[in-house]
């Protein structure tokens, strides 16, 4: 079955850097565009950072432009995403996310049809 493992999260003071990576297995995972997201307490699941098939096409939410970086191995059948500058407000459990119906990233959480348990990033002020 198809698994996306994230690892990398934890607590950061303010400004500093996180790298995430999230392991896939049980697809072909050069076919899949993969996507972050992330979810604050209280709040609903948003797009961070996605990248086509390829890695040739990104697409980053306007939260993240200038500070997280979304690149892939797919040799590996990984994905990551630097994260630098870290606000407190980037507190958040992040997921990855795949989606195999199209080669372009997108940023609507509906296209993802498979997902993984999260890791959380504290950033402490």
């Amino acid at each position: 079955q198809v698994q996306l493992i994230e690892s990398g999260g934890g607590v950061v003071q303010a400004g500093g850097s996180l790298r995430l990576s999230c392991a896939a297995s049980g697809l072909t995972f050069s076919n899949y565009v993969m996507g972050w997201f992330r979810q604050a307490p209280g709040k609903e699941r948003e797009f961070v950072v996605a990248i086509s098939r390829s890695g040739t096409i990104t697409s980053t939410a306007d939260s993240g432009k200038g500070r997280f970086t979304i690149s892939r191995d797919n040799a590996k059948n990984t994905v990551y995403l630097q994260m630098n500058s870290l606000k407190s407000e980037d507190t958040a459990v992040y997921y990855c996310a795949a989606d195999g119906d199209r080669a372009s990233p997108s940023s609507s959480r509906t296209r993802y049809e498979y997902w993984g348990p999260g890791t959380q990033v504290t950033v402490s002020s």
